[in-house]
This record gives structure tokens, sequence and C-alpha cells, in this order.
């Protein structure tokens, strides 16, 4: 069983296992994004450390049993965001890392928007944005039904904020007092149409949380140590009937590769052939502490 036997282990030792999967994980997006020579890159790398917190933090999974009854579901509600949960599930070692070669091809059991119906690990077939939170709502509502102690933890964006169905299932959970439900809201500032502030304002993004009924906990998303620490402290209050609780994390898209992290048209990235070698020389410069590179993808 994984990964909880190293929740009792010190702070500073999961941090640093946290940096070091989000890293690895950076390095399986850009080995992917090459494949295809393009695609959602700069959110996977913005969000990795997101993934990363809860795969080696907080959820319970058994790589080699995706189905296991009494696993938590991680719901990725934003499909686009595929490549990055792929990374995150090679690590975990739900997916092997060869079979990430195989991104975005035909047959493949990673198509470039998520499919339940495909691939191990996958719990929704996401992408239409705004339906992933009424699915984790009626999930963990029939999660309790059964009396199961397992948690729903729900990815979603900041542009699905934007959506009416969203704040509905967020009352509901409320409502129901879904308190194993966790939500994690991805808030890179940008959309396809532009920066999310300027498509529709969604701020003040906590107090809407908390007046629908949330616990709220705002922090910096490429911060390991601030999203281990919120998610420890919800799982303190964590329980069938309660209080459901919602993790706000500022993002940068592209984070950990400079180039990328400053390219004007960053939702959906089209990167020259030439530009690969760069991605990878940046992102080993960012983390240039020896441990990060112990079984290097580079």
């Amino acid at each position: 069983m994984t990964v909880t036997d190293n929740i009792t282990t010190d702070r500073t030792t999961r941090v640093r296992a946290a940096e070091r999967f989000a890293y690895a994980m950076r390095h399986h997006v850009l080995d992917m994004g090459e494949a295809q020579g393009q695609g959602y890159v700069g959110q996977a790398l913005g969000a990795a450390d997101m993934f990363a917190a809860v795969y080696s933090g907080r959820l319970r999974y058994r790589p080699a049993d995706p189905h296991w009854a009494e696993r938590d579901r991680f719901l990725l509600s934003t499909g686009h965001y595929a490549i990055g949960l792929y990374a995150a599930l090679a690590e975990a070692g739900t997916v092997s890392v060869s079979e990430l070669e195989t991104y975005g091809s035909d047959d493949s059991r990673l198509p470039m928007s998520g499919m339940a119906s495909y691939t191990p690990g996958m719990e929704i077939s996401g992408g239409s944005l705004g339906h992933g939170l009424p699915v984790a709502v009626g999930m963990a509502l029939g999660l309790r039904h059964q009396g199961s102690p397992s948690l729903v933890f729900n990815f979603l964006s900041d542009g699905e904020l934007d959506e009416g169905s969203t704040w509905e299932a967020a009352m509901g959970a409320a409502h129901h007092r879904l308190g194993n439900l966790v939500a994690l809201v991805d808030m890179n500032a940008l959309q396809a149409d532009g920066p999310t502030a300027g498509v529709l304002g969604i701020e003040p993004v906590q107090d809407k949380w908390a007046a629908a009924g949330w616990s709220v906990h705002r922090v910096d998303g490429n911060d390991a140590g601030a999203l281990l620490d919120a998610l420890d402290d919800i799982a303190t209050r964590t329980s069938p009937t309660g209080t459901p609780s919602v993790v706000v994390c500022d993002t940068r898209i592209g984070f950990g590769v400079p180039m990328l992290e400053t390219r004007e048209k960053a939702h959906f990235m089209r990167i020259d052939e030439d530009e690969w070698s760069v991605c990878r020389d940046q992102l080993t410069a960012r983390f240039h502490d020896a441990e990060f590179h112990e079984g290097d993808h580079s």
C-alpha cells in the first residue's frame, strides 16, 4: 500500500520527497510534450507541486491495483491537464515511465485529454470544465453511504470557477456536510481566452468558498512545504460528515523552466524542436541541488 507510509516521517523529509517527485514529473512532462511538439505543458509544469504533494504526501492508493476499493479518489476535472496526471501516475508507479513515450499516439492509454476508460488511475473523463466538482460531490456522498473512509480529492482550475455548476456543487457539498471532500484549485491566472481576471473576475476567491460553507486555505502552489502543511491541517479535520475543504493554490505557468514561464501564448504551447533541450537544461539548473538529479530524466 502506498503512500501514506511516509506521513509519520519528519516534515523536512516529506517536503524533500514532494519536491523530488515534482522535479521528476516536470521532466516527464517535457518528454511527453516533445513527443507531440505542443500541448498543455505550461499548466502541467505549474501544477506539478500540487500533484506531487497529494500523491507523495496524502493519497491512499495501490499502484498495482488502481481499482482498490479502499483507495482515495483523485478526480482530474481539467482533462487537458492529463499530461500532468500521467507524469504523477508514472512517479507513483501506476503506469510505467516507458509508457509515457506513447502519449497522444494512436491506441495509447495516455490520450491528450483524460479518459477514465483508457488510463489506470484516471477516475473520471474530464474536460468539460465545471463538471468535475459535481461528480466529486456525488462520489463523496456515495462513499459515505457505503461507510467508506476514503477521501475524494478534486483538482480544478481557476477558469472553472467561472462555471455556475461549480458553485452549485460547492453549496451542495456544504449542505450535505461532505467532510470527506477536498478540492484543489490551480490559480494560474490564465484561460484559453486570456488572463482569468480579464475573462471574468473571480476574486475574492477565499471569501466565496468560505461563504459557500467550505474550510479554506490559500497557499503558494509552487511551495511543496506550504501545500503539505495545508493538506496535513485538512487531514486533522476530515471525516465522513463535516466541512469540505479547499486549497486555493497560486501557481505560475511553466514553473521551473524560465523560457516557458514568460511565454506569451502559454495556454496551449507550441515549442520548437531546438527548444526542448534548452527547457531541460533550464529545469536542471532551476533545481540545482545534487539530490534532485539522482535518476535524472534529462
